[in-house]
């Protein structure tokens, strides 16, 4: 199962784009990150990430 953003507490810092092995997050147009569920692996690496702990498995 694909990770989960929060978009109220994502901060736009895009932290999580660069540490995700597949490329599956990026940042939308409003600058929050967004998850590509068909790309995730779901190995957790951007829930470690993530500084403000928006982003759960």
């Amino acid at each position: 199962m694909p990770v989960t953003i929060n978009r109220d507490t994502c901060i736009g810092c895009a932290a999580c784009t660069g540490v995700c092995p597949v490329g599956a997050l990026s940042m939308d147009g409003e600058g929050k990150s967004v998850c590509d569920e068909g790309t995730c692996i779901d190995c957790g690496a951007c829930v470690a990430t993530c500084p403000v702990e928006a982003i759960t498995q």
